[in-house]
């Protein structure tokens, strides 16, 4: 089915399931038809003395049977299929590195770092450190070497991504094994579209689940402080870097769940943590609360709090349970603006977001 067709499927879809609310025609964002991925990963499948990229038929037991050879991904960023071949060459050209090579994880950057994960079914030793060593200067990339209760860092375990939102560009620190949107040009438009939807906003930012910071950067330039939340540690030291990177020195990121934030709002528990770290929720004037829930949505005692903010700005990758929680919000407020980004092409999955005021 060509491209356009499938993207004015998942329009129909959103723009019914968003009707009840009787929400504003939907702004759409549509992605590149290739090298749109910025991640991708591959079993390495081994023939004798020859290997190759491998995927699988879908539902069925990685086997020789639904064995995919691949030498190219074309969903994948250009930079990752140019070093595809070049990375195989140099394996195959080296025992050391090719023997019991399981799997491959390339994580690309629009800044033009390169971050690959070389899993492997044995122990890897200094002879493999050695190799690889050589082969990631050669190729001028970052490896990363993993077997069974090991993970061998050769320089860093991460890349430094560039974002540009309405002409100003921002770095992020990406960790391997951690969330990023794979969809590099199209978080771009997401993050302008979030922007786009603070233009008058006055007053402080609120934001639960912030990940790395990805939209806490761009959108502390709509506000005088932001206030954002996450319970990942991992995720939390990177938002830190990123803050720092940025001077984004109006951010404040405190370690708490959506749920565990919401209590402290409300009055109802105490967090030691908010005061180690400085932050005195009486001190902030919020207009504004941004959102991007994982895919279970909202919870309840969150939505509560949700509704008591004039602004809403709701980025969902899951229309059902946007549609769940809208059910509650539309009580309280109403749509001003609707988006669709497709970040992920040629699959079901739809991105969306909605801007919400109070009635």
């Amino acid at each position: 089915m060509p491209y356009a067709t499938q993207l004015q499927e998942k329009v129909n879809r959103l723009t019914a399931l968003l009707a009840p609310f009787a929400a504003p025609e939907l702004r759409v964002f549509p992605s590149a038809e290739q090298g749109y991925r910025m991640r991708a990963e591959f079993r390495i499948w081994h023939e004798g003395e020859d290997i190759c990229y491998a995927m699988f038929e879908a539902g069925r037991k990685a086997s020789s049977t639904s064995l995919i050879k691949m030498t190219q991904f074309p969903a994948a960023h250009e930079s990752i299929n140019a070093l595809m071949p070049v990375l195989l060459a140099k394996v195959s050209g080296c025992p050391i590195l090719k023997n019991r090579f399981y799997q491959c994880e390339f994580l690309a950057t629009l800044s033009g770092e390169m971050l690959v994960t070389m899993i492997y079914h044995k122990k890897l030793d200094d002879e493999w450190i050695a190799a690889a060593q050589a082969l990631q200067d050669e190729l001028g990339i970052f490896i990363i070497g993993r077997s069974r209760g090991q993970k061998i860092v050769l320089q860093q375990d991460y890349v430094t991504e560039k974002l540009t939102v309405h002409g100003e560009t921002f770095q992020y620190r990406q960790l391997e094994g951690g969330f990023t949107q794979p969809n590099a040009r199209v978080c771009e438009k997401m993050l302008q579209w979030a922007c786009d939807q603070a233009a008058d906003a006055n007053g402080d930012l609120l934001e639960l689940y912030c990940g790395n910071g990805n939209f806490t950067l761009p959108l502390s330039r709509r506000f005088k402080r932001v206030l954002a939340t996450e319970v990942s540690k991992t995720s939390v030291a990177a938002a830190q870097w990123n803050i720092q990177a940025n001077q984004a020195d109006n951010i404040a990121i405190a370690r708490l769940s959506a749920e565990e934030f919401a209590a402290a709002f409300s009055g109802c528990r105490d967090f030691q943590r908010l005061a180690t770290q400085g932050i005195f929720l009486k001190d902030y004037d919020f207009s504004t609360i941004f959102i991007d829930p994982p895919r279970a949505g909202v919870d309840d005692e969150t939505l509560k709090l949700v509704a008591q903010f004039d602004r809403v700005i709701y980025v969902s990758c899951n229309p059902e349970t946007l549609v769940s929680n809208l059910m509650t919000l539309s009580q309280t407020h109403t749509i001003h603006a609707a988006a669709l980004f497709d970040q992920f092409p040629f699959t079901h999955h739809i991105e969306s977001g909605v801007m919400l005021l109070k009635k």
